[in-house]
């Protein structure tokens, strides 16, 4: 839905016809989480740790970076939503674009990642990961 609705909350982003959304949710256990570090100093991981990628395909001829990361947010601020009740202090962060083809800037591949699901990172890290796989549209 954010996703879809993208062109009405930024200013000047136009809306595209997207043909497919995917969006993958994965846990990682508080048990296997790695301390995180963010601007806000290191903390420990509580109650685990919620990964979400999102892919956004178009026949258009403009890229779907935004629509993507609109996607990604809504998904975290619906988990933020459901979750704030037995955890205050989670933070949102590390939203990037991983990986981008087409469009007038041509291919662009986020330093470090390699072409395949985040899923398949998790599990080759030895880390708990159940994903959900929501799509819109084909």
């Amino acid at each position: 839905m954010a996703a879809k609705r993208c062109s009405d909350i930024i200013p000047l982003c136009h809306p595209i016809p997207i043909t497919k959304i995917t969006l993958n949710v994965g846990t990682i256990s508080p048990q296997n989480a790695m301390p995180i570090r963010n601007l806000l100093g290191s903390y420990t991981v509580k109650h685990g740790i919620a990964a979400v990628e999102a892919r956004v395909h178009t026949r258009g001829q403009t890229g779907v970076e935004m629509e993507a990361l609109a996607a990604v947010s809504g998904a975290c601020l619906t988990i933020y939503d459901m979750c704030k009740a037995v955890d205050k202090d989670m933070v949102i962060s590390g939203a990037r674009v991983l990986y981008k083809e087409g469009g007038r800037s041509g291919t662009y591949i986020h330093k470090g990642f390699e072409q395949r699901p985040a899923a398949d990172k998790f599990i080759s890290m030895d880390h708990d990961i159940s994903s959900r796989e929501l799509q819109d549209g084909e």
